[in-house]
C-alpha cells in the first residue's frame, strides 16, 4: 500500500514541477512578445492563405505556389514578431479598408438580389437616382424623392 501512495505522492511532485516549468515557458513567451506587434487580422489572413496554399501544393506540385505559400507564411510571422507596430499597424489598416470594400460589394449583390423578388428597382432618367417600386401594383406614376421628376412605369 505504502508502494502505491509514494507511486501518487511521486507523480503529484512531477506533475507540479511539470506545471512550473509550463508556466516558466508561458512567461517566457509573454516577456518576448512584450514590445511586438502580435497577431491581426491581416496576420491571421496571411497565416490562413498560406496554409490553404500548402494543401492546395499537396494536391497540385508546384514548385512556384510551393514558394509562394512560404513566403506568405514567413510574411505572416514576420509582421507577429515585428517591433514596428506603426508601420504593421498601418498594413492592418489598409487590409481592413479593402477587405470592406470587398464585403461592402457582396454584400450590396446579395441584398440586391433578395430585393428583387418583392420589387422593382428603376433609375430616375433625369438624375440617375435608384428608386425601388413594389412588385404587382400595376402601372404606376412614380416620383423621384430626389430631383421630383415623374415617370410612368409597370410594376
Amino acid at each position: 500500500m505504502q508502494v502505491c501512495v509514494g507511486a501518487v505522492s511521486a507523480s503529484l511532485v512531477v506533475s507540479k514541477v511539470a506545471q512550473k516549468r509550463g508556466l516558466d515557458l508561458k512567461q517566457r513567451f509573454i516577456r518576448f512578445m512584450q514590445g511586438r506587434y502580435g497577431a491581426d487580422d491581416y496576420s491571421k489572413f496571411l497565416v490562413g492563405a498560406g496554409l490553404a496554399l500548402a494543401i492546395l501544393t499537396i494536391f497540385v506540385r508546384n514548385a512556384l505556389l510551393s514558394l509562394f505559400c512560404w513566403v506568405l507564411l514567413l510574411y505572416a510571422y514576420f509582421r507577429i514578431f515585428s517591433r514596428n507596430i506603426q508601420k504593421r499597424y498601418q498594413e492592418n489598416m489598409k487590409y481592413l479598408s479593402y477587405k470592406g470594400k470587398v464585403r461592402g460589394f457582396f454584400q450590396k449583390g446579395k441584398n440586391t438580389v433578395v430585393q428583387r423578388k418583392n420589387f422593382h428597382i428603376y433609375t430616375c432618367p433625369s438624375c440617375g437616382q435608384k428608386i425601388r417600386i413594389p412588385r404587382g401594383k400595376g402601372k404606376i406614376e412614380v416620383r423621384c424623392p430626389k430631383c421630383s421628376e415623374t415617370f410612368v412605369k409597370r410594376s
